[in-house]
C-alpha cells in the first residue's frame, strides 16, 4: 500500500466508523423511520409549489436510494417503499398536483433509462437513436387512438381508450422489431462509427414523423397529433370508498402514477434476470472484448440484436403510455436532445448499474423539469428586486449552461457514475484500496462474467 493510500485510509477510518456504528443493529431501522417521518411530514404539511417544497421532493426520492442501500432486512425495505410510493406520495400528489405530475415523469424517464443501459450499459453498444424507438410507440397509438387512422385505413374508426392495454403489449412488440430493424445493419460496427449510424438512423425516424402528412396523412406532420386517446378509468369507486373527492384530471394523474410505478418495477425486475443470467453475462463480456467473446463461443450477432430488441422494446411501451398521459405528440417531442438527455441519465447514475441508471434519471428530470427552472425563476424574481444581478444576464437562458457544468464537474470528480457498476469502478480506481462489497448481487457480476471469459 502506497502512501498516499494509507493517508486516504486514515481521512476515510472516521467515517467508516460512522458508518459502522449507524449501520449496527437497530440504528439503521430508526434513523431511516425517523428520516421518512421527518420528509413526510414536510411534504404533507407544506404541500405548497416552491424552491422548499421542491427540496423536500429530491430528498423524499433519495430516500428510496437510502433505503435500497441501507442494511436492512428486505420485508423492511418493501414496506417501507410501499408505504412511500402508495400511500405518501399519491396524498401528496392529491394536495399538489404539480408534483405527481413530475415525479410520474421522472419514473419513466427511469424506465427509458434502463432500456438504454441494457444496451448502453451492458452491452457497451452506443446508441444515440434511443428515442426512436420511444417516438415508434407514442406514434403507434396516437395514430390507432385517432382519427388519422381514417386516413391510413379509410372507414376506421379511432380505437376506444380500453384499446389502451393490448396496445402497451404491441408497442413492446413493435419497439422489439424497430430496435432489430435498427441493430442489423450496425452489426459490425463499435465504438464512435456505432454512435454516429444509431445517431442518424434516430434522425430518420423523427424526419419520417415530420414528413409523413403526404401523399397519405399519416402523423400529421409537424403539427403533431392531439387528442390521443386514454385508457378510461376504473378507479372512481376506489376513492369514494375512501371518502376523497378529486378532479377527472388528477384521477388520471394518480392513474398514469401507479402504472409507471408498476410498469418501471416490471422493468427492474425483468433487467435485473437478465443481468444475472447468461445472457447478461455475454453481453458482458461482448462489451468487454468481442473478439475473446467469440472465441469463447457466444453467438455475438445474436446477442446484439437481443440487446438492441430488449431496449427498444422498454422504449416502445413507455412511448405508448408518454403519448397517453400527454394526449398530444409531435416530432419535436423526439428530437436528438432527448436521446442525449436519456444518455446522460445513464452515464451520470453510472453504466451497467440499475439503482445508478435509476437515480441518474431521477435526478436529470428533476433538474431538468424542476429545480433549474424553478432557480431561474428566483433569479430573475431577485433581479426584478433590485439585488444587483446584471441586467444582460438572463437565468432562464442559462439553464442549459447550468446543467452542462453540473455534467462536467461529475465527469471530472466521479467519472464512473454516482452509483457505479462494480466492475467499472474497479477499473476506474484499481489503483485505490479495494472496497468492501456491499450487495451479493453487485459482486455476481464480474464473477460470472469471468467465467464467461475463463
Amino acid at each position: 500500500m502506497t502512501a498516499d493510500n494509507r493517508q486516504v485510509g486514515q481521512s476515510a477510518s472516521l467515517w467508516a466508523q460512522l458508518r459502522a456504528v449507524a449501520g449496527r443493529g437497530p440504528a439503521p431501522y430508526a434513523l431511516i423511520l425517523a428520516y421518512a417521518a421527518v420528509v413526510s411530514a414536510l411534504l404533507l404539511l407544506n404541500p405548497t409549489t416552491g424552491l422548499g417544497t421542491d427540496m423536500v421532493v429530491v430528498l423524499f426520492l433519495l430516500l428510496m436510494f437510502i433505503i435500497y442501500r441501507a442494511p436492512t432486512m428486505l420485508a423492511f425495505k418493501l414496506t417501507l417503499g410501499t408505504i412511500l410510493l402508495a400511500v405518501v406520495m399519491p396524498v401528496f400528489g392529491v394536495l399538489n398536483p404539480f408534483y405527481i405530475d413530475v415525479v410520474t415523469k421522472a419514473g419513466m424517464f427511469a424506465a427509458l433509462a434502463l432500456g438504454l443501459n441494457v444496451v448502453v450499459g451492458f452491452a457497451g453498444l452506443l446508441d444515440l437513436g434511443y428515442v426512436a424507438f420511444f417516438a415508434v410507440g407514442a406514434y403507434l397509438w396516437g395514430i390507432f387512438s385517432t382519427p388519422q387512422i381514417s386516413n391510413i385505413v379509410p372507414g376506421m374508426e379511432p380505437l376506444h381508450g380500453s384499446w389502451f392495454w393490448l396496445f402497451l403489449a404491441i408497442g413492446l412488440a413493435v419497439g422489439a422489431f424497430f430496435g432489430v430493424l435498427l441493430g442489423l445493419p450496425v452489426l459490425r460496427l463499435r465504438g464512435d462509427y456505432l454512435a454516429i449510424v444509431t445517431l442518424g438512423l434516430g434522425e430518420v425516424i423523427r424526419v419520417l414523423a415530420t414528413n409523413l402528412d403526404r401523399p397519405i396523412n399519416i402523423t400529421n406532420g409537424a403539427q403533431g397529433i392531439k387528442d390521443v386517446g386514454r385508457p378510461p378509468l376504473f378507479v372512481e369507486p376506489v376513492f369514494q370508498a375512501l371518502g376523497m373527492t378529486i378532479s377527472r384530471v388528477q384521477e388520471y394523474q394518480l392513474y398514469f402514477y401507479f402504472l409507471v410505478l408498476l410498469v418501471l418495477a416490471l422493468t427492474v425486475f425483468v433487467v435485473h434476470r437478465l443481468n444475472d443470467s447468461r445472457i447478461g453475462r455475454a453481453w458482458t463480456a461482448i462489451r468487454e472484448d468481442e473478439t475473446a467473446a467469440i472465441a469463447m463461443g457466444i453467438p455475438l450477432v445474436r446477442m446484439k440484436l437481443l440487446a438492441f430488441a430488449v431496449g427498444a422494446s422498454f422504449a416502445g411501451t413507455m412511448g405508448v403510455i408518454f403519448s397517453a398521459l400527454q394526449t398530444f405528440i409531435n416530432p419535436p417531442t423526439f428530437d436528438l436532445l432527448r436521446s442525449i438527455g436519456i444518455l446522460s441519465m445513464v452515464i451520470l447514475g453510472g453504466m451497467g448499474s440499475i439503482p445508478g441508471t435509476m437515480l441518474g434519471a431521477v435526478i436529470v428530470t428533476l433538474l431538468d423539469l424542476q429545480l433549474l427552472p424553478r432557480i431561474a425563476g428566483e433569479l430573475a424574481a431577485l433581479q426584478r428586486r433590485g439585488v444587483p444581478i446584471p441586467s444582460w444576464f438572463d437565468p432562464a437562458q442559462y439553464q442549459r449552461l447550468l446543467f452542462g457544468l453540473l455534467l462536467v464537474i461529475m465527469m471530472i470528480f466521479r467519472p464512473e457514475g454516482l452509483l457505479p457498476e462494480d466492475r467499472r469502478r474497479q477499473e476506474l480506481h484499481h489503483d485505490e484500496p479495494e472496497p468492501a462489497p456491499e450487495s451479493k448481487t453487485s459482486s455476481a457480476v464480474p464473477e460470472s462474467a469471468q467465467s464467461v471469459e475463463g
